[in-house]
């Protein structure tokens, strides 16, 4: 698949690789996020040397090592190196000879830890000497979160404070699902979304495979035999520390329970000992904590667990309670499970989308004219009318109501107004005093709407925002 977005990560890479006086860079997020990619396509820029890690013995480790350098140092791989510290002196004398100065990138680098726990402190010594004086690119990635935090990030690690570039790689925007799937329509989007969410392995794998979305999803994750037929597992075994004791929570989220109480009692343990493995599983991007909007994360008591990773929001709908149907089903009863679950998870995916995308709206749009808004958010209490989209306006002086319907079909124009009649009839939340005095704007989010409803329409106060839009 071609290079997609990461357009500013790539910038700030390129402005540390044409600096004078060098420095690090360190770069981590998620399995499957696509660091590799990114970090090979800084590297073929600049002409780098990338090594990746693995699982093997530190000896191992530094020949592997040694003769990806050779490659652009010749004769480096010639001898042997008892520890990192000699190893990582002579690549400083061989590449002031050549005139080199990276970038040096060692990704995966809590592999290369965990074999040998001295690297942190030979590591800051070579940054802060060596490597210095030859004003060397140096960059540092890896999937483990945990222990990137461990090693760079936080006050207490070897190397805090020696970044001039510390880049966290987030899922990939899904206006750019175009460029993976050309052609698209923006409904077959809003699907693809649902699927596979931003992670671009997913993309790849996807759109290599070519054919329906939904054929797509039996291939590669309902049929036993596929690539991602077990995903979770391998996501969670592959961090350092391995992550499987977490498996049960998010199988339990998934099953429906969302306060701490719940998930507690789901997996037999007491409440007071979630704080950790939530905390954990919401650092890797795969759950979030979800208040009501109007409230304090800090203080509230009413705030929810959801499956954030929409990848693995799918399998633990689809996969992990149908393990034994999925190894005896045919492709025929696959597609039939996915029928009965598809609704509600592009639906729920539907959401998600509207209340990510809504700060990023064009000014080009009639809601957007109304921004910038604030991050979107739901609001829930009791047996009160549910709001899917809330949010303010950065300058405070709005406030957005907004519902998502999912349709597949254009929406007729019958259709549009009487969901714009329930929508100016519902129940306002009951906010906080500061927002209770900020005129609102009415907003319903539907993917397409039928060739007599203009997008963006405003009608009885209420502003229509397609996947068009939401997209641009």
């Amino acid at each position: 698949m071609i290079f997609i977005d990461r357009e500013e990560e790539m910038n700030r890479l390129d402005r540390l690789a044409a600096s004078a006086e060098g420095g690090l860079a360190v770069v981590y997020g998620r399995r499957r996020i696509g660091k590799t990619r990114v970090l090979l396509e800084w590297s073929r820029r600049h002409g780098g040397l990338y090594t990746v890690a693995d699982q093997s013995a530190p000896e191992i480790q530094r020949r592997y090592f040694a003769e990806a350098a050779a490659a652009l140092l010749p004769g480096f791989a010639d001898v042997d190196y008892p520890d990192w510290s000699r190893l990582l002196s002579r690549l400083v004398r061989e590449a002031k000879q050549a005139r080199w100065r990276g970038p040096v990138i060692f990704d995966e680098l809590p592999y290369l830890v965990s074999g040998s726990p001295e690297l942190p402190s030979v590591l800051q010594r070579w940054l802060d000497h060596e490597a210095a004086e030859a004003r060397l690119i140096v960059a540092l990635a890896g999937s483990s979160q945990r222990m990137m935090q461990g090693l760079v990030l936080s006050a207490s690690a070897p190397l805090y404070g020696r970044a001039r570039e510390i880049l966290e790689l987030r899922a990939i925007e899904p206006v750019h699902l175009r460029e993976a799937f050309p052609g698209a329509t923006e409904v077959e989007m809003v699907e693809l979304f649902t699927a596979w969410g931003g992670v671009p392995r997913y993309w790849e794998l996807a759109a290599e495979l070519g054919g329906s979305i939904r054929s797509q999803i039996d291939r590669l994750v309902l049929d036993p035999l596929g690539p991602l037929h077990r995903e979770p597992d391998h996501v969670l075994i592959e961090e350092l520390p391995p992550a499987l004791e977490t498996r049960p929570i998010l199988d339990a989220i998934a099953s429906g329970a969302h306060r701490v109480s719940e998930i507690a009692g789901r997996i037999g343990r007491p409440a007071t000992s979630m704080a950790r493995p939530l905390g954990r599983l919401t650092e890797m991007g795969l759950v979030r904590r979800e208040v009501p909007f109007g409230e304090s994360e800090k203080k509230s008591r009413r705030s929810l667990y959801k499956i954030e990773d929409l990848f693995f929001r799918m399998w633990f709908r689809l996969v992990a309670p149908q393990r034994a149907v999925l190894a005896a089903a045919d492709r025929g009863g696959r597609i039939a499970l996915l029928k009965r679950c598809w609704g509600a998870l592009i639906s729920q995916a539907w959401e998600d989308l509207c209340r990510h995308r809504l700060p990023r709206l064009s000014q080009a749009t009639p809601l957007g004219r109304q921004g910038p808004w604030g991050p979107g958010s739901r609001w829930w209490r009791g047996e009160q009318p549910e709001w899917d989209v809330v949010s303010a306006s950065l300058d405070g002086e709005r406030l957005l109501l907004g519902e998502a319907r999912f349709h597949s079909r254009p929406m007729s124009r019958r259709g549009l107004e009487r969901a714009v009649a329930e929508l100016c009839r519902r129940q306002s939340p009951e906010l906080p005093a500061k927002y209770g005095r900020l005129p609102v704007t009415h907003c319903l989010f539907v993917p397409v709407i039928g060739d007599e409803a203009a997008a963006g329409v405003r009608m009885d106060e209420v502003v229509v925002v397609t996947a068009a839009e939401l997209l641009r």
